[in-house]
């Protein structure tokens, strides 16, 4: 994409709760699945073109004006259900809910919407973000930050920036669903969510630990060897895959499976190929533990209430099928093991065990969340459903996030690897058979 776009941002203010947070919520206990998140921004950006691109209209600051504050007001109303995201964190074991507010700020890009849609470019989507991925709160102030980005022809953007130490990829979605419902107003049809009672449920199931309860160096991530890379996998590819990938132990194996098997398999062919050698490679996949701790008031939990399941293979030749039934045998061994959920305890060994063993110089180690069926898509504020949602570029190594594309039926994945790799994945023809790379949005 062109550099020449320019983002100038024309204001900014941060937006309270409308209501003041009650006493008895005014600190928020962080999980122990909290704590260990670092402490970095999930971002998501979404966006609504006009009707049409074309000549500006004559009354488009009125339009602005008038977005903006449906969505300041409304944003506002939100946050006093959501009320942790206007706090701030204390230490690494609670949130002061001081209503102190969440960041908004309004941008004016001097282009068509278009020209990014025709062309998406993930490394050019971060300028319309408010933060980057890797800042932390005490260096942007806020929890939560919006930025809201007004095009030259009518069409507009929202990204968030929202600390991954209040939210997974659950939480983020109820708290867009409940703002976008809060911006309808109440003659709206949608059904609106389950708004929370409070914030902390998650902690009085895994209490924080004295050894996680102190700041946290920054996250360090790899800057200069990381780029990231956005496949889509369209409904008919999937079907075919599916096909390819089924076998008598998975006779039909799910998109998130497939898909992650493929990327799994490019992947650890190319690190392969680029160090000479084989070598054991660990894939472990997000779980929604919500549906999985066999107990019913934990389904609306919101915080981080998210584990992983571990494959890994030591083969130096692999199929889809094979790492597929690795995928299968995985879930299946953490049901049959945690039918009631995942202890406390368990959860605790795991992670003081992870850090040594993840480390290992030998082990590839690859991390992928599934964000298919959070509904990003029906995310309605007042004018319309968005034509795209998507992630700028990441730096985290190693890392693959699955989304719905538009429709729901498609997958977009992105991908963020070492540039040496990714010179490898992005050319493998098997990956390609399946994947289109970057195609346009419109």
């Amino acid at each position: 994409m062109s550099t020449d776009i320019q983002v100038e941002i024309i204001h900014k203010e941060t937006i309270t709760p409308s209501s003041p947070t009650l006493p008895h919520l005014k600190v928020v206990e962080l999980s122990f699945l909290d704590q260990f998140i670092p402490d970095v921004y999930v971002p998501l950006i979404l966006f609504y073109p006009n009707h049409t691109d074309g000549e500006v209209d004559t009354n488009h600051q009125s339009l602005i004006e008038e977005k903006s504050c449906i969505l300041r007001a409304s944003l506002s109303e939100t946050l006093t259900h959501f009320y942790p995201l206007a706090g701030k964190f204390q230490y690494n074991d609670s949130i002061c809910c001081d209503d102190r507010g969440a960041a908004f700020i309004e941008a004016r890009v001097n282009c068509g919407i278009s020209k990014i849609l025709k062309n998406p470019d993930t490394e050019i989507l971060k300028c319309l973000f408010p933060a980057a991925v890797e800042s932390t709160q005490a260096l942007t102030g806020h929890l939560l930050l919006v930025q809201v980005n007004f095009f030259d022809c009518g069409g507009m953007a929202i990204a968030i920036n929202i600390s991954h130490k209040v939210a997974d990829a659950f939480t983020f979605s109820t708290f867009i669903k409940s703002w976008s419902a809060a911006a309808l107003g109440p003659s709206s049809t949608t059904d609106h969510p389950v708004l929370p009672v409070e914030f902390g449920v998650a902690a009085s199931h895994y209490p924080p630990q004295d050894f996680l309860n102190s700041p946290k160096p920054d996250m360090k991530f790899i800057r200069r060897k990381c780029t990231t890379k956005r496949f889509v996998f369209d409904a008919s590819r999937l079907t075919a895959l599916k096909s390819k990938a089924a076998s008598a132990s998975v006779p039909n194996p799910t998109r998130v499976e497939v898909v992650s098997a493929l990327i799994w398999k490019c992947a650890m062919e190319a690190s392969r190929s680029n160090l000479g050698s084989i070598r054991p490679s660990l894939w472990c996949q997000a779980v929604n533990m919500r549906r999985r701790s066999g107990q019913a008031f934990t389904e609306n939990i919101l915080g981080n209430f998210v584990w992983y399941f571990a494959a890994i293979t030591v083969e130096s030749e692999v199929d889809l099928q094979s790492l597929v039934t690795k995928f299968r045998k995985s879930i299946e061994d953490y049901k049959v093991n945690y039918p009631n959920g995942l202890p406390a305890e368990d959860a605790y060994q795991s992670i003081k065990e992870s850090g040594n063993s993840w480390a290992k110089r030998g082990i590839d180690n690859y991390i992928c969340s599934s964000w298919c069926w959070f509904p990003f898509y029906e995310t309605n504020f007042g004018w319309g459903k968005p034509y795209w949602v998507s992630l700028p570029s990441l730096q985290s190594k190693n890392t693959v996030i699955l989304m719905d594309a538009k429709g729901g039926n498609d997958i977009e994945a992105s991908l963020t690897f070492l540039e040496e790799d990714m010179a490898i994945v992005e050319n493998n023809q098997e990956l390609l058979a399946y994947g289109s790379f970057n195609p346009s949005v419109i």
